[in-house]
C-alpha cells in the first residue's frame, strides 16, 4: 500500500496548483492531492469535503484538519514512513498536508508551485503536527 500511495502522488507531481480542486494534471491544492490519492488507493471518498477558504481555521484556530485526519486515517505514534501523510501546522493551524515519498522527501501541493517532490527540511519538520496512514481497505 505505501508504495501505491507514493507512485500514485508521484504521477500529481506537475499538477498546477488550484484552490480546492482535486484533479491530477488539471488542478489540485495539498488536500486535493491527497483525497485524490484515497480515491486511487482507498476507493470513494469517505467524506464530502465542505468549501474553505484559504485562510480556514485560522481565526478560530479550529483543528478541523486534524480531526478529519484522526476521523479517515489511521494517526501514526512513531517515526514517520514512506507513504505516510503529514500535517503541518502554519501559523496558528493544522492546516498543510505532504506524502512522505522517500526518506527526506515529501510531495506536497503549494500555492505558486503546484504538485512538487522537496526536501523535508528542517523548517518543515518543525511544523509537524501528525502523522497518519492511508486505512488498509478499498471501498
Amino acid at each position: 500500500m505505501r508504495s501505491d500511495v507514493v507512485a500514485v502522488a508521484r504521477r500529481w507531481i506537475g499538477t498546477p496548483y488550484q484552490h480546492q480542486a482535486s484533479c491530477e494534471g488539471a488542478g489540485a491544492d495539498c488536500l486535493g492531492l491527497v483525497r485524490g490519492i484515497w480515491r486511487e488507493v482507498c476507493g470513494a471518498e469517505p467524506a464530502i469535503v465542505p468549501a474553505y477558504t484559504p485562510d480556514w481555521s485560522e481565526a478560530t484556530r479550529d483543528e478541523r484538519l486534524l480531526v478529519a485526519m484522526r476521523t479517515h486515517f489511521c494517526a501514526v505514534s512513531g517515526d514517520a514512513q514512506i507513504g505516510d501523510v503529514l500535517v503541518f501546522r502554519l501559523r496558528s493551524v493544522a492546516k498543510h498536508l505532504a506524502i512522505v515519498s522517500a526518506r527526506g522527501k515529501i510531495i506536497h501541493a503549494y500555492s505558486g508551485r503546484g504538485v512538487v517532490e522537496t526536501p523535508l527540511s528542517p523548517a518543515w519538520e518543525r511544523r509537524i503536527a501528525g502523522v497518519f496512514r492511508f486505512p488498509d481497505r478499498r471501498n
